[in-house]
């Protein structure tokens, strides 16, 4: 599959997790392969469960163990691998090389130390600043992500900003090092539609001045509409639909992917009376070793074949698939 001509900086191979609870054995994700190009961003979307969040976090080795555990894969970061190599050495690597914004700033953020502490930590810790050196980077770092008058805000803490204020202090972190790929777990899904706005344009912007490449997890397609150049589809803890962003809205080939398309507010649609489309079923509960397709039970277009879950197919060159039947004519793939 042609992508872009540069060199991949990531590359996730056969990836699976595992959580042991008590109920069974989660399987969260389940052999998930893609690569991240140099400056490229890729989005990855689907419904909450589907393994969006734990493919990236088993990549960084943020998963808790007990009860979770990467089973398999490797997560190759310039050629070495973050899942064999030493703690001392991923530490190293998250926050500075790699840094990731996760979904809620009010968790994430320390409530007892103040903006200046948390902000400059891997400045500290990374770059080997000293507190004066630091504490202009973070002025600059919160100056940047359009917090107003942030050298007077060094002494505030995470309770005096706002939602949107939080989360570009979160944003000022993960870019305090300017890491070559910046992991988005759903950043802007706790804000409000405006600030939404100003957060993906903050971080394109960034993108575009800095050069790193970004992986962007969320559930909201209208989102990656408006920074990814590429779309990752999950749904069961593996990736259904690997397409470019253009061809996710013009043309979709796993039957998921187009009932969640479907199932969207469209201002172009012909009567704006229309009902939005449903997608049948509930998601899977992933406590069985996956087998077959496993959406097969909510698929109209399920056939004998999808008793056995397909591979990624390409049917394009920048379009793959893991479905047996081509919803466009109803047949088999060859």
């Amino acid at each position: 599959m042609n992508t872009m001509n540069k060199n991949p900086i990531l590359q996730i191979r056969d990836l699976e997790t595992r959580f042991y609870i008590p109920e069974g054995v989660v399987h969260a994700v389940n052999g998930v392969s893609f690569d991240l190009h140099e400056g490229e961003t890729i989005g990855v979307v689907g419904e909450s469960g589907c393994g969006k969040s734990v493919t990236m976090m088993s990549a960084l080795r943020l998963i808790p163990n007990p009860p979770g555990k990467v089973e398999k894969g490797e997560a190759l970061f310039k050629g070495r691998d973050l899942l064999k190599i030493s703690d001392h050495e991923i530490c190293d690597i998250r926050g500075a090389e790699i840094s990731m914004i996760f979904q809620d700033p009010i968790t994430c953020l320390n409530p007892v130390f103040t903006i200046y502490d948390q902000v400059s930590e891997p400045l500290i810790r990374h770059l080997k600043m000293n507190k004066q050196a630091a504490e202009q980077r973070t002025i600059e770092l919160l100056e940047m992500v359009g917090i107003p008058k942030a050298a007077s805000r060094l002494k505030d803490y995470p309770h005096q900003f706002s939602g949107g204020m939080r989360q570009r202090v979160m944003i000022a972190m993960a870019l305090a090092c300017e890491p070559q790929v910046l992991i988005a777990d759903e950043p802007t899904t706790a804000l409000d539609v405006t600030i939404q706005a100003q957060i993906i344009d903050l971080i394109r912007n960034l993108r575009d001045t800095l050069g790193m490449a970004i992986i962007w997890i969320t559930h909201d397609l209208g989102v990656v509409a408006g920074i990814a150049r590429r779309v990752l589809v999950m749904y069961g803890g593996f990736i259904i639909e690997d397409v470019l962003v253009d061809d996710l809205y013009s043309r979709p080939l796993h039957p998921y992917t187009i009932g969640l398309l479907s199932s969207l507010p469209r201002l172009d649609r012909a009567s704006r009376q229309q009902t939005l489309q449903t997608i049948a079923g509930s998601p899977p509960l992933l406590f069985h070793q996956p087998v077959a397709c496993p959406f097969r039970p909510r698929c109209k277009f399920a056939v004998e074949q999808c008793a056995k879950n397909p591979s990624l197919m390409d049917v394009d060159q920048d379009h793959r698939v893991a479905c047996w039947i081509d919803p466009e004519t109803g047949r088999m793939r060859a």
